[in-house]
């Protein structure tokens, strides 16, 4: 490669890779200058240089101006100066050709391997970028393998992400060849290519998979204000509409169910209850409680301490805890609230709360009833 393909080939590398050909020809620099002082032995004094419009490539020792001269490689007397050109002074520099008769064709080797370097620098570079742009987002993966550590190796595009075993669902199985949907959790950079790191187990996998099942989530007429989620067994979404006349709960379960339904099948069977969120803390708690009735909800006066009372019905009192008590802690951790729960017999026995409101709404119940 000579002096004037060498440039015809950056042009043509920054035109379509995007590669800053000035970055090549500081890196090809740097390399002849390694190269120049293993000839020369270990001088910091070298100095190469690539022509810019010719690519013609000169090496010089850069010799300090001094009184008296110990090592000529790396030193000239005022007077050898001086016959060069007069206006030298003590201390000034002065460049000697010492380009080797084998350079061009060391230069060519030095210019190769560096194009390729840079290419894969800019390659990675891009892939990373593309990726890092794709952090919180859900995409499908294609299982390729699971290591002996029980990772599961999927692929992303033309990359492979590691699902780990504490981001599977617990339960699920994978097949090769099979497509999942997984939250690519972090993109780290390193020499090689981008490792990616993605979860069938982040509770914003829910949300993604509904921003792509409904319309109205996606645009934000409705919005999702939380979500609680055990994977692979139950999760509660609250929901809320941004636009008077949408049914925010109904936009996500879809018609018969199909919008829902298609993300618990993508999640394996795992259940999700989709509940109306409200400003007002009891009512609030007392949806996240569904599918229990809910007699009443008592807020503890200290807004601190964020702990509710609740009353259900006898009949609901192990729906309302959950089996080992699910549905009650994912309630109290999509609304952030302390939950204590007791039956009505219970509550009425121990003075849990005062009743006097709930009767008289119980009332008001049995009146409209009876109309």
């Amino acid at each position: 490669m000579n002096g004037k393909e060498l440039i015809m080939a950056l042009g043509l590398i920054e035109k379509e890779k995007g590669i800053d050909k000035e970055v090549i020809f500081e890196a090809i620099e740097n390399s002849l200058v390694t190269a120049c002082k293993k000839q020369y032995g270990n001088y910091s004094n070298i100095r190469v240089e690539v022509d810019r419009e010719t690519g013609e490539m000169k090496a010089y020792a850069q010799r300090e101006v001094v009184e008296e001269v110990f090592d000529d490689f790396i030193e000239i007397s005022l007077e050898d100066a001086q016959k060069l050109n007069p206006i030298y002074e003590l201390g000034d520099f002065v460049d000697k050709d010492v380009t080797p008769t084998d350079f061009g064709r060391s230069a060519a080797q030095s210019a190769k391997q560096i194009v390729v370097q840079k290419l894969r620098e800019a390659e990675r570079e891009k892939i990373f970028g593309e990726f890092a742009a794709k952090e919180r987002e859900c995409d499908t993966a294609i299982v390729q393998r699971t290591d002996s550590r029980g990772n599961v190796i999927v692929k992303l595009g033309k990359m492979d992400a590691v699902l780990s075993l504490s981001e599977q669902i617990p339960g699920e199985k994978y097949s090769f060849n099979q497509r999942i949907k997984v939250y690519i959790l972090k993109v780290v950079k390193t020499s090689k290519d981008p490792q990616i790191k993605v979860s069938r187990t982040h509770y914003e996998l829910i949300k993604r998979l509904f921003e792509l099942e409904s319309p109205e989530v996606f645009d934000g007429t409705v919005e999702i204000k939380g979500i609680a989620r055990e994977a692979g067994s139950r999760a509660k979404m609250a929901v809320t509409s941004n636009v008077e006349g949408v049914d925010a709960v109904g936009a996500c379960v879809g018609q018969n169910g199909s919008r829902v339904d298609a993300i618990v099948n993508e999640l394996n069977g795992e259940k999700i209850d989709i509940i109306p969120w409200s400003e007002d803390p009891a009512e609030y708690i007392a949806s996240a409680l569904r599918p229990s009735k809910v007699l009443a909800v008592e807020i503890s006066e200290n807004e601190e301490e964020k702990a509710a009372k609740v009353v259900v019905p006898d009949s609901m009192l192990s729906l309302a805890i959950g089996k080992e008590g699910q549905n009650v802690r994912l309630a109290a951790k999509l609304t952030g609230w302390k939950i204590d729960i007791k039956s009505e017999t219970q509550a009425r026995s121990t003075d849990f709360i005062d009743f006097e409101n709930i009767d008289g709404e119980e009332q008001d119940d049995e009146a409209e009833d009876d109309e």
